[in-house]
């Protein structure tokens, strides 16, 4: 489920930041990040109708 990568992500982001990893990879794990919960509201976004406007 979209949700559960999002959690992994987000505490493999939490890691390398404690850590200290290198900039570039906190960013490229950060875009990813941003990416999977960016999809996430696209995908619940389908699921609500779509109300017109009278």
């Amino acid at each position: 489920m979209l949700n559960d990568e999002i959690c992994k992500l987000r505490d493999k982001l939490n890691k390398s930041i404690e850590e200290g990893e290198d900039y570039h990879i906190i960013y490229k794990i950060s875009v990813e990040l941003d990416e999977l919960i960016a999809s996430y509201y696209d995908a619940d976004n389908k699921k609500k109708p779509v109300m017109a406007l009278v």
